[in-house]
């Protein structure tokens, strides 16, 4: 089932929707605070969200670490990330807090499909950049509790 949300994640990635919003995230990288507000809002949605499902819970822990990576990025605490990453990274939140959606969120049950396929790609595709952050963290006993305030 997460092979098949990777592969639908990269079909949604293709979309003109997405490539919109891809070329907004790099605007958004160059200004920490709106970058801050999209944080907070992207950390609010994910956390209200409650389901079931297998899988989400590991979609959630890895865009809540996402989450942490670009607030150590514009903190300045941790630079070891590829512009790439961040970019798409930036972009796949961006279209979780954008009330425009390939299926918009509003459609019970199949409006989150999107928001979902697109983090497992991006899961898929990033992996190693998460891991290296995570060990990071580990490294320099960062502290979780501060993702609540820039």
């Amino acid at each position: 089932m997460l092979n098949d949300w990777i592969h639908q994640g990269l079909k949604y990635s293709q979309n003109p929707i997405f490539k919109s919003i891809l070329g907004k995230s790099g605007k958004l990288l160059a200004k920490p605070a709106k970058l801050g507000l999209l944080l907070t809002s992207a950390y609010g949605k994910l956390v209200e969200v409650d389901s079931n499902k297998s899988g989400f819970d590991q979609l959630k822990e890895f865009m809540l670490t996402f989450i942490r990576l670009v607030k150590s990025y514009i903190n300045g605490d941790y630079r070891n990330v590829s512009s790439k990453s961040l970019l798409i990274g930036v972009a796949v939140l961006l279209y979780l807090v954008t009330p425009l959606d390939i299926i918009p969120d509003f459609i019970p049950v199949i409006g989150l499909l999107d928001d979902l396929t697109l983090m497992a790609w991006f899961i898929d595709a990033f992996q190693t950049e998460i891991n290296k952050f995570r060990q990071w963290e580990t490294d320099t006993n960062f502290d979780h509790s501060r993702i609540g305030s820039l």
